[in-house]
Order: structure tokens, then sequence, then C-alpha cells
């Protein structure tokens, strides 16, 4: 009987565990606004609002941060650590924000920064 509770605890831990990585973000497949999703496979057209997210960077129409590192946290929400480059600007800068379901609609990811100034809010592009 103690086996079958070891297994049986161990089953759930396993269902748990699946549940957390589930509920993570998937950014395997880009995300962007209407402008972002446009120019998801290199410039197409300019818009001031453009924002582009996936698995390795997150570009808006003024910058371009590469992620150094991913991390989920316990809520779903990832925080990405990048180096970012700015138009205008020479060099790169560090740069911290946190990608998390929007509260609106769980399809759609919101971007904030380390203070928690919103980017934008993001869908995946077709």
């Amino acid at each position: 009987m103690v086996r079958r509770a070891g297994l049986f605890s161990a089953a759930l831990l396993v269902l748990a565990t699946g549940h957390t990585s589930a509920a993570g973000i998937d950014l395997s497949k880009p995300y962007g606004n209407k402008s972002g999703c446009i120019n998801k496979n290199g410039q197409q057209v300019y818009a001031e609002d453009m924002l582009l997210l996936n698995d390795t960077e997150f570009i808006t129409a003024t910058s371009a941060c590469t992620f150094t590192e991913k991390k989920t946290q316990a809520d779903g929400s990832l925080v990405v650590k990048s180096m970012c480059e700015a138009e205008g600007e020479d060099g790169q800068s560090p740069i911290q924000f946190t990608v998390k379901r929007s509260p609106k609609n769980a399809k759609k990811l919101m971007i904030a920064d380390e203070d928690g100034t919103v980017y934008g809010e993001v869908s995946r592009c077709r």
C-alpha cells in the first residue's frame, strides 16, 4: 500500500509540473500588434506603434532587444533580461521586462518594463 501511495504522489507531482509548464508562455511563434506581425519576416512597413515579440527578441519601432535570459515565474509570467539597441544611440543597454497574459484576453500577451510601464499587448501572428 505504501508503494502505491508513493506512485500516486509521483504521478500527482508529474501532473502538477506539467500544469505549471503548460501555464507558461510559449514564444516559439511570434506575437505582435498589427504592424509588428506585418513585419515578422523583416521590415515591410514603418509604424510608430510596432511591437514584435518572439523567442529571442523584442522589437519596437525605435528599439531592438535580444534576450540574454528568460525565467518563468510561478504565476506563468516570463521575466526576460535583454540587451537593447535604441534608435539614435550608440551601444546596448541592459533592460528587463515581464511578459504575461493580458487580464482582458488570455490569448494576448502584455509586455511591461521593470517599473510596470506597459509597452502594449500583442497577439499571436498568423
